[in-house]
């Protein structure tokens, strides 16, 4: 990866987003009628292909989205204005872009394999490669039986003990990925890979009550490790393996630590060869890349968890060097200021279709509303906008039959992705493709219903035709009627596999970034979550007299 140019440093200055002439310009385009109604807008036949841009076999379409050509040129302008070339140079150049805490955001360079002249530096590049080398030799270990319990058995069970980003992106990978467990099988040992994110006894018990803890392997995922639900679930762990038998010197066989703080792992028993690190400039949210990603490699591979780099690296690259209205997380990112600050959509849905995606939405949701819901600019002013929306949703089939008809008639305006996957050929079920089919019908049908609506005229004409008479029309019309013009964009993979889901995942981050950018705020720290924690360790300290 090259950048084009090495630029300047971002000016100290701060402007708010609303002295913006292109701002001013967006919010005139936003005002009643400026901008016609999806069913009009998508009478045009050229829209689609228009308005759609592609990478890799990953396809967003945005004809769904209430937009024209000069709405998307002056978001464009907004994009100039804020200087969005500038900042995205200095986060892959590893400025400290965390104004905050003072240090670089470089979860790019986790993914930077093989690239030459880094704009990070030559040491953060060998460090991560290192590291990744350390993880590889460690599941080649596993998958060849070399890891053994306190019994001399082999590992066949994973339990991940984390929370927030120590959780949400390896379980999203995981369960995307799980076609690829049955690859290899004949060469290679698959670990079973469990998630426990929830310090509520039930949640670990549930996981542990059906595993053999000879056999099982612990994964401690803390940046810190000071946490206190992930020690307590590493203590309540440990205590579970003694119970069953394991000698108090045979603990440390059965644990694993990743975490930016290596000495505290060690001085707490852990094993050297069984500590993994990752750095202070890789924020959680964005961990999946490091170390933190282990479990991951132990369900799919170290040849898929590369590709899953490699997947992301695409997106970096593309992020770098595409124009601003072909470049997709520019474009999502930009989209997503329109839908929040000028049509005043308060919530973004994620309605995914794919079962394998099942853990997308926890994932953004994390990503998007710790990165985004800040009320402070970067200078320490309050906001003058509104920032992150509120992020919901789940699998599309699921809220169709749910909540859904609050979307089609209910008064929230909101703005929707749609994720599908164009084929899945790893699926065994010998109806696996007319079920692909309908997920593809459905899919299209409510991204297209939530635009166009029906009005009053159609509802009449169609409740006619089915042989209603004019008493129960005039009765019934104004409940079948739908609005329409909720904004959408349609994100295809072609295939659900490691490349595609880390394109996907690094899109996400990107288009997180892009929105920080415009709204002028720190994407990179989370002080309301930091505020949670001192005050729960605060309570648990004994009141002094």
């Amino acid at each position: 990866m090259t950048l084009s140019k090495s630029p300047p440093a971002p000016s100290k200055s701060f402007t708010s987003p609303r002295a913006l002439q292109a701002w001013e310009k967006l919010e005139r385009l936003a005002l009643p009628g400026a901008v016609e109604h999806l069913r009009e807008l998508l009478t045009d036949s050229q829209r689609s292909q228009a308005m759609s841009a592609k990478l890799h076999g990953l396809e967003l379409d945005f004809s769904h989205q209430r937009v024209t050509p000069e709405v998307l040129s002056a978001l464009a302008e907004l994009g100039q204005a804020s200087n969005l070339n500038l900042h995205i140079h200095s986060l892959f150049g590893g400025e400290r872009v965390n104004v905050t805490e003072q240090r670089a955001a470089l979860h790019v360079a986790l993914r930077g394999q093989g690239i030459q002249n880094p704009p990070w530096g030559e040491a953060i590049q060998l460090q991560v490669a290192t590291e990744l080398e350390r993880i590889c030799n460690f599941v080649t270990r596993f998958e060849s039986d070399q890891l053994l319990g306190f019994g001399g058995e082999p590992f066949t069970d994973v339990v991940n003990l984390g929370i927030g980003g120590s959780a949400l992106g390896p379980l999203t990978c995981v369960q995307a990925l799980e076609g690829f467990n049955q690859d290899s099988l004949a060469k290679a040992q698959r670990a079973r890979v469990h998630f426990v994110s929830n310090v509520d006894a039930w949640s670990l018990w549930q996981t542990l009550k059906s595993l053999n803890p000879r056999t099982t392997l612990f994964i401690v995922q803390s940046k810190t490790f000071t946490t206190q639900e992930t020690t307590l679930l590493a203590q309540s762990a440990q205590r579970w393996l003694q119970d069953h038998g394991c000698p108090l010197e045979s603990l440390p066989l059965h644990m694993v630590a990743v975490t930016a703080r290596a000495d505290l792992a060690l001085t707490q028993g852990f094993l050297p060869d069984q500590t993994f690190h990752f750095w202070d400039w890789v924020g959680g949210r964005y961990s999946v890349w490091s170390a933190i990603g282990l479990p991951v490699a132990l369900a799919v591979g170290n040849e898929n968890f590369k590709r899953l780099l490699a997947g992301a690296r695409a997106m970096d690259e593309h992020f770098v060097s595409a124009p601003i209205l072909q470049n997709i997380p520019i474009l999502m990112g930009l989209l997503g200021v329109w839908n929040r600050n000028f049509l005043q959509a308060p919530t973004h849905h994620i309605a995914t279709y794919a079962y394998r995606l099942r853990g997308l939405t926890p994932y953004i949701q994390q990503l998007d509303m710790e990165s985004n819901g800040k009320g402070t600019h970067v200078n320490g002013s309050p906001v003058q906008v509104q920032t992150a929306p509120i992020v919901w949703g789940g699998l599309g089939i699921d809220g169709q039959h749910a909540y859904f008809q609050l979307i089609h008639q209910g008064e929230h305006l909101l703005a929707v992705d749609f994720i599908g996957v164009r084929q899945d050929p790893s699926c065994p079920l010998p109806l696996a493709k007319e079920h692909m089919q309908c997920l593809h019908l459905s899919m299209m049908a409510q991204a297209h219903a939530m635009a166009v609506g029906r009005d009053e005229l159609h509802t009449r004409q169609e409740m006619q035709s089915n042989g209603l008479n004019g008493e129960a029309i005039d009765a019934l019309a104004p409940h079948r009627s739908f609005k329409g013009n909720t904004p959408s964009s349609s994100l295809w993979l072609e295939e659900l596999d490691a490349f595609s889901l880390g394109m996907l995942m690094a899109l996400y981050e990107h288009k997180t970034f892009v929105q920080a950018t415009i709204w002028g705020i720190n994407p990179f720290d989370q002080w309301g979550v930091e505020l949670g924690k001192t005050m729960a360790n605060q309570l648990a300290m004994p009141l002094k007299p």
